[in-house]
């Protein structure tokens, strides 16, 4: 197994692209105008509802998130460095995923926007760095690429998705290499990956019903597919995108028309699938770490040529 370098480096975060990001309880922020120093002490659930902030001196206050900045990422700023705005330029890969990719989009549904920039090497190699991912305000994420490879090599769904998507808008050459490659990134990682947040999600939302009487549906039909697309890759190989069967009853639950008792005996049946899979599962134990590096060796390499445009 290769062990990769791991970078230690100051990123910059610009706080309007930030502006959509949840805050999560107990985190230092920075309030504007005023600049003062709080901490988060309710964080809402949706974009449409305020914060509350606690300083120093006892008070709270109530905010929305376009006056909040994360403290740490105005200390991590550097003066010089690349506007995320102008990183964009660098995206090499950029897909649709969520429910447009899924077959579950509604109306009104959100057209999610992923993929992965290569920046040159002069912004990667500064004081100030890169951040690992951009963000914009129309449900757009595109990760650093070393951050990217290491994610899917870690199995993120998210990840592996943008490897799989149908809708692909933009694919460099480099890009369509590590497209080639996507297999590379499957291993027995995706059951304790998936298997892992699915539980950890369930039990916060059991805690959620049991306290507030209210359930996300939403999250929770997502939570589903994603069992039934780990179940999926650890059985063939490869990851799926479509729910098309499944898609009446995944709607349901996303309705709030399926008791929350099925909900819980489709899930448990599903673990159970993802158990009885990675015993019959022809994929490795690990993923390919060597061919991984070697690929992102070569990325680096390009992106430090003087003539490099994405």
């Amino acid at each position: 197994m290769i062990n990769l370098p791991k970078h230690r480096k100051l990123r910059k975060v610009t706080r309007e692209k930030q502006v959509h990001i949840v805050i999560p309880t107990g985190t230092k922020v920075l309030t504007g105008p005023e600049g003062r120093v709080g901490i988060v002490t309710h964080a809402p659930e949706g974009p449409d509802h305020g914060y509350r902030v606690r300083f120093p001196d006892g008070p709270e206050q109530s905010y929305r998130r376009a006056d909040l900045t994360i403290f740490k990422h105005v200390q991590a700023e550097l003066p010089g460095a690349l506007d995320s705005t102008d990183l964009h330029r660098f995206v090499i890969y950029r897909c649709i995923v969520g429910s447009t990719a899924y077959g579950l989009a509604q109306e009104g549904s959100d057209t999610d926007r992923r993929g992965f920039y290569l920046p040159p090497a002069d912004a990667e190699w500064s004081l100030a760095g890169v951040p690992e991912q951009l963000e914009t305000d129309n449900e757009e994420v595109y990760w650093e690429i070393e951050k990217f490879i290491r994610l899917a090599l870690k199995a993120n769904p998210n990840v592996l998705e943008c490897l799989y998507s149908p809708l692909v808008e933009t694919c460099s050459p480099l890009a369509r290499e590590l497209v080639d490659l996507r297999h590379i990134f499957l291993s027995r990682y995706v059951h304790r990956t998936y298997n892992a947040y699915v539980l950890s999600q369930f039990k916060k939302i059991g805690q959620d019903l049991r306290n507030h009487g209210q359930i996300r549906w939403k999250h929770v039909m997502h939570l589903i597919r994603l069992l039934l697309s780990g179940v999926e890759v650890l059985k063939h190989g490869l990851v799926p995108l479509r729910v098309d069967e499944y898609r009446d009853q995944l709607l349901a639950i996303r309705r709030g028309e399926v008791p929350w008792e099925r909900v819980e005996q489709w899930r448990l049946a599903l673990h159970r699938e993802l158990d009885a899979a990675l015993g019959s599962t022809p994929l490795p134990e690990h993923p390919d770490y060597q061919r991984a590096n070697e690929f992102l060796i070569r990325a680096r390499r390009l992106a430090a040529a003087p003539e490099y445009t994405p």
